[in-house]
């Protein structure tokens, strides 16, 4: 089994900074890709970007919506995937997400279905 608990979540305004942080544990080396979705009160649960956990950790891809703003990367040493967040806007306040997969289907890495692991989230709320 792999755990993953979120961290860095919080309130902030409009063109503000964050950054958000997914510690693992466990059978870590059983871990394909790491992903990060994010799912706003009464919707559904969104897709935000995705990166390899091994082989240099490369990205495999953000969601339109964030890229130029957000970008995703891998500490192996800490077992860390971080999100960085730019230019927040009130459209990305959700409950933030992390998950692992351990299978290396790299074209599914949109599909909530391919993650076997998830964190509880962390809570992010922009105003403006």
């Amino acid at each position: 089994q792999v755990q993953l608990v979120e961290s860095g979540g919080g309130l902030v305004q409009a063109g503000d900074s964050l950054k958000l942080s997914c510690a693992a544990s466990g059978r870590t080396n059983s871990v394909q890709f790491m992903g990060w979705f994010r799912q706003p009160p009464g919707k559904e649960r969104d897709f935000v970007g995705a990166i390899r956990w091994r082989w240099g950790g490369g990205v495999i891809g953000y969601a339109d919506s964030v890229k130029g703003r957000f970008t995703i990367s891998r500490d192996i040493a800490e077992n860390t995937v971080y999100l960085q967040m730019n230019n927040l806007e009130p459209e990305d306040a959700a409950v933030y997400y992390c998950a692992a997969a351990v299978r290396s289907h790299y074209s599914d890495y949109l599909n909530t279905l391919e993650y076997n692991y998830w964190g509880q989230g962390t809570q992010v709320t922009v105003s403006s």
